[in-house]
């Protein structure tokens, strides 16, 4: 066992160097909450339901709620500043007789350890409670928190019985209980017959959860053909963020290749300069001066310049026409002006 706690019994001028530990413990089968398809376990996560955020351990407080709409946070200062006794003295209040101290006050147990060199003023406080049949009531701080406490004797060591308070339990109030019942005496004689039949000294050893022993048994069993426990993922979702990142950075470079009117990608604009180069002229060599640079045009042209162009173009290609049909026309009467002027010449030397 591992002591919870260290400190000292003081009664008069008398102290007892001592350590608790936990007297009892709970054999329960305990069980995970899972996922019914997978056997994947279920995770309750702390979050804060204003922004949804996830919150550790270190940043939770104590708070109350008024219930008219104020809230009180309490730091660990406020907590401090508490009056508490001692947190490592157990101070013995009073001796009372075991049969005023009502089984329904019992709270947690724990089992005082005497320090090596104090073993004597332990036995000596053990041997004077079995003497007297009394308990010592007490006061200790366990948890941050004072409690009221009993020493009692149990075989050879002396147990610390934690105490509800006083208005810590409840009062019944059973309506039904409060009216009279009449009870003939040979109903009181049979009672008390079968009590006397059924009298034992009492033995916690002879009984046996029953129901634990039967999980444990449908645990086993079920144990022979289980699956294996599933692992959770860990490393998907590092795969997940590097995605992400690769994902991000290809989109920065849309976004700044898009703002800079640079649409074409770098790989295409090598292909094409390759290209160009392949289709230059004989004569021309790489010293050649390079061409004036096109002025750079926006990413986007203003929608009326478009229209503008758009709506001129067939204009133009009309006035083109027309000036290929004059330019026919003309060709087409050449010949007719020569033979006239032949005629002409020949009737003068006539």
């Amino acid at each position: 066992m591992r002591a919870i706690w260290k400190g000292a019994v003081s009664f008069g001028l008398v102290n007892v160097p001592v350590r608790l530990y936990s007297a009892t413990q709970e054999h329960d089968i305990r069980f995970h909450q899972v996922h019914r398809v997978d056997g994947g376990r279920i995770r309750l996560k702390r979050t804060c339901e204003l922004d949804g955020a996830t919150v550790g351990y270190d940043e939770i407080a104590k708070g109350y709620d008024a219930g008219d709409g104020r809230m009180v946070i309490l730091t660990d200062e406020d907590l401090e500043s508490l009056p508490l006794a001692t947190s490592h003295e157990i101070d013995v209040v009073e001796f009372v007789p075991t049969e005023q101290v009502d089984p329904i006050l019992f709270g947690r147990t724990y089992y005082l350890e005497p320090d090596a060199r104090a073993v004597k003023p332990y036995a000596l406080l053990r041997e004077a409670l079995v003497a007297t049949d009394r308990m010592a009531v007490v006061k200790v701080a366990l948890r941050q928190r004072e409690s009221l406490a009993v020493l009692r004797v149990r075989d050879q060591v002396i147990v610390l019985q934690t105490l509800l308070w006083p208005d810590e339990v409840r009062a019944p109030e059973f309506d039904v209980l409060d009216g009279s019942v009449e009870l003939r005496p040979q109903e009181l004689t049979m009672a008390a017959s079968l009590v006397e039949s059924l009298a034992a000294d009492f033995d916690p050893d002879q009984f046996e959860d029953t129901y634990a022993t039967a999980m444990s048994e449908l645990v086993e069993s079920k144990l022979a053909g289980a699956m294996p426990a599933p692992v959770p993922a860990e490393a998907t979702a590092g795969a997940d963020e590097v995605v992400d990142l690769l994902t991000a950075l290809q989109r920065s470079v849309e976004r700044a290749r898009s703002e800079r009117g640079d649409e074409q990608p770098a790989p295409a604009k090598k292909a094409a300069s390759g290209k160009a180069a392949s289709s230059r002229p004989p004569g021309k060599t790489a010293s050649s001066p390079p061409a004036k640079p096109a002025s750079k045009s926006p990413a986007k042209a203003p929608a009326k310049k478009a229209a503008k162009s758009t709506a001129k173009a067939p204009a133009a290609a009309k006035a083109t026409a027309t000036k290929g049909t004059t330019a026919k026309t003309t060709a087409a009467k050449r010949p007719a002006a020569k033979s006239t002027a032949k005629k002409t010449a020949s009737r003068k030397s006539a």
